[in-house]
């Protein structure tokens, strides 16, 4: 997949960014460097190759430290939300933004 400077532009138009054209092309060039990078991860056979729970792993054997997972600090919900503007039944209440 690569991009033309149109999408450049479009994407720049939604996130309300001003790119100069020589901006839009460095950005052009490094987005399509990026996708050219994922195809070539994409076109690696990982068949039968276990996914490695760390990064590290795959120079040294390394042991994760997990905590357990328990409550470690006290439910203070109403203390938290006395601050509020509008809570209902432990939910803040916010103003509607999307139609």
């Amino acid at each position: 997949m690569a991009l033309t400077p149109q999408d450049i532009a479009r994407i720049a138009n939604l996130a309300r960014l001003e790119l100069k054209p020589d901006e839009s092309e460095r950005m052009l060039t490094q987005i399509n460097g990026f996708f050219g990078i994922v195809e070539a991860m994409q076109a690696v056979d990982t068949t039968g190759i276990e996914p490695m729970a760390h990064p590290v792993a795959a120079i040294q054997d390394i042991t994760l430290r997990l905590r357990p997972d328990v409550v470690s600090e006290p439910n203070q919900r109403d203390l938290n939300q006395r601050s509020a503007p509008a809570v209902e039944r432990g939910l803040f209440l916010v103003p509607k933004v999307i139609e």
